[in-house]
């Protein structure tokens, strides 16, 4: 999907240059400290913070009091005492509201609204006798409990082993709501199957940072991921391809005779636990069925479905061409299968949105169908974008009789949009403004901000195919969700995407989203005006320390040195360096040598490239220690680079 801005999955290079030593000199001044040199590190950066003398000291003997009776309250104490434990190794008892003897941490449900903070908002209090945080609703309390275990100090206990120093929490007022009620990370698992259990760690992972909406790309033309107990071919036949490992461009398609045994699908049992678990920390689940294209895996299934009848095998990488991926509209039959696959999907998913996808159908095969085009003559269409956008009006009322709203691509504004249909602008903003000036909702996803799956560092360094634009952290931290001249009304939020052609593993898809997401992060909840990416690195950083702890894999690129060639005035090629933080110092050499902080150092103008050099080679160093990954490219490269 969207293969323009798609890239390979990343490959780590071993080097003598050791990432992790950046956390020795992570901690620098943060977005608010007291007189004692305490520091608020937390990301998303809240609406108003102050932090005040002294600190809370968290101890084995404080209580957490919660309201009587709320289940969703003490469920969230519960994961706050988890999250706590796995952090320091302190136990802490939930007890209810009666028992006040002792510091406590209270969670308090508001008996009178407080309109300011709506119904994802919270008041966080610190002082050293006692915690308390106040919130219209649960999810309010749940989002003041992930602020208050950032406030915990980051150099966490391992093993469950406590830190012989204390656990201090620094006294801190923050009041603190959400810019956007849609927060969004879309995984792809279609492309390569995750487990359940790797998908509720993503989950996990992602509710820490406030992000409040899983978007599940569950089929596509390389797997059908939900058991659909009325159409069982689906899973039977669509869940699984040849297996194939290397370059997913380069994958042959499959042989005579070999057998389909890479992939798997979500049970119906398997859906509803990883929704209980996404509702306890206050994440909505969107489940996205891909229609009427990239349905090879739902077309090998079940032939009838496309237009040419043919019986195709679920392809293992990019499809070869001559395979037809779009289910025929003109097949009444088609419409029975989805009432079907609709119907089953409504009963699992307890949010109000389903995604049915709606993008890149090749119409081909729409213009010889007879079908079709007898479709469109009884129904009065004028060409093929009418018959999708037909297609797409008969999914909302499907949606609709199941008391669903329906969320697509960008792609289903063509040939006229659904009455109450939702746009998800991934080609640009240009949807999300077109749809919002026709007074529709829109989600904004463009590719060349929010595509966490493209490559965010060097090509050299990261070794993944260039075939679309870098996206760095800091080109995410610079997107505005609001396009000048709409309605922000219209716009519910918006959210990164991880597709999974390249991504072959749990430890990969942590890495492409880590620390990119903490930027969409802040993007979607923090006022457009609080927003500073100077204050945003240390906070960041503060916790690429605690992933260090829970073993989260992410991407250390935002250290690595970036090549830029220029020409003099004569047309000579020239070669300067940029890096995303300010405080980098950048190393090389021409010798195809290491360069460590003795080589020549990069000083802010033009290098001249000497007589006979094949490569340079250079590394990033920060307050005299090593902390960029090795860049080696080759002059010839760097020349080509020039002269596009």
């Amino acid at each position: 999907m969207k293969t323009k801005f798609r890239f390979l999955r990343m490959k780590h290079y071993c080097s003598y240059l050791v990432v992790l030593m950046f956390l020795s000199v992570c901690g620098m001044s943060a977005s608010a400290q007291n007189a004692s040199g305490q520091k608020i590190q937390v990301v998303p950066m809240p609406v108003k913070e102050k932090v005040n003398a002294g600190a809370f000291t968290l101890t084995s003997d404080v209580k957490i009091i919660i309201p009587d009776g709320n289940k969703e309250v003490e469920t969230t104490a519960q994961l706050f005492s988890e999250q706590v434990s796995a952090s320091t190794g302190l136990s802490l008892k939930k007890i209810g509201s009666a028992g006040t003897n002792g510091k406590s941490i209270r969670l308090i449900l508001n008996k009178v609204q407080n309109n300011a903070i709506g119904t994802e908002g919270y008041v966080l209090n610190v002082k050293p006798s006692g915690i308390t945080i106040n919130a219209n609703k649960p999810a309010g309390l749940f989002y003041g409990v992930q602020t208050l275990i950032q406030l915990l100090p980051s150099e966490t206990g391992q093993g469950g082993k406590i830190n012989s120093k204390s656990w201090n929490i620094p006294c801190t007022e923050i009041t603190d709501y959400p810019r956007f009620g849609w927060r969004g990370l879309m995984l792809d698992v279609s492309r390569h199957f995750f487990t359940k259990e790797f998908v509720k760690r993503y989950i996990d992972q992602m509710a820490k940072y406030k992000m409040n909406v899983f978007h599940w790309h569950l089929t596509d033309n390389q797997g059908w991921r939900i058991e659909i107990k009325g159409l069982p071919e689906l899973t039977r036949v669509g869940a699984w391809r040849v297996p194939r490992t290397g370059r997913f461009w380069t994958f042959e398609a499959p042989q005579p005779g070999e057998k389909a045994t890479d992939g798997g699908y979500y049970t119906q049992e398997d859906i509803k636990e990883v929704v209980s678990y996404a509702q306890k920390r206050f994440v909505t689940i969107v489940p996205e069925v891909d229609v009427p294209g990239h349905s090879l895996a739902f077309i090998a299934s079940y032939p009838e479905a496309s237009c040419t009848h043919v019986k195709y095998a679920v392809n293992a990488g990019f499809p070869h061409g001559d395979e037809d991926l779009v289910l025929c509209v003109g097949n009444e039959d088609n419409f029975k299968k989805l009432e079907t696959i609709f119907s089953e999907v409504a009963a699992l998913f307890p949010g109000k949105y389903i995604h049915i996808g709606g993008d890149e159908a090749n119409k081909d095969n729409w213009k010889k169908c007879p079908l079709c085009q007898k479709r469109m003559k009884d129904e009065g269409l004028k060409n093929e974008e009418q018959l999708q956008s037909y297609f797409i009006k008969r999914m909302e009322k499907i949606l609709a009789s199941k008391g669903k709203k329906l969320i697509g691509w960008d792609e289903i504004l063509e040939g006229g949009l659904s009455p109450d249909a939702t746009v998800m602008s991934w080609r640009g903003v240009e949807g999300g403004i077109a749809a919002a000036k026709e007074g529709h909702y829109a989600v904004m996803s463009p590719g060349q901000y929010c595509y966490i799956n493209s490559m965010q560092g060097e090509l050299n360094i990261e070794k993944v195919y260039a075939g679309g634009p870098t996206i760095r952290i800091s080109d995410v931290y610079n997107y505005e969700p609001v396009p000048d001249g709409v309605d922000s009304k219209y716009i519910l939020g918006g959210q990164g995407n991880l597709w999974g052609e390249f991504v072959t593993s749990p430890r990969l898809a942590e890495y492409m989203t880590w620390p990119r997401a903490f930027a969409l992060s802040e993007i979607f909840w923090t006022p457009k005006e609080k927003k500073d990416w100077n204050s945003f690195v240390p906070r960041m950083e503060a916790q690429l320390k605690r992933f260090e702890k829970e073993k989260v894999n992410y991407a250390p690129s935002v250290y690595d040195p970036a090549i830029v060639p220029v020409k003099d005035k004569d047309g000579n090629m020239q070669l300067t360096f940029k890096t995303e933080l300010n405080d980098l110092e950048v190393y090389y050499t021409f010798d195809c040598t290491f360069p460590d902080n003795f080589s020549a150092k990069y000083q802010q103008k033009p290098i001249d490239i000497p007589t006979g050099a094949s490569e340079i080679w250079a590394t990033t160093y920060r307050n005299g220690k090593p902390i960029g990954r090795l860049l080696v490219i080759g002059i010839n490269e760097l020349k080509g680079r020039l002269g596009k």
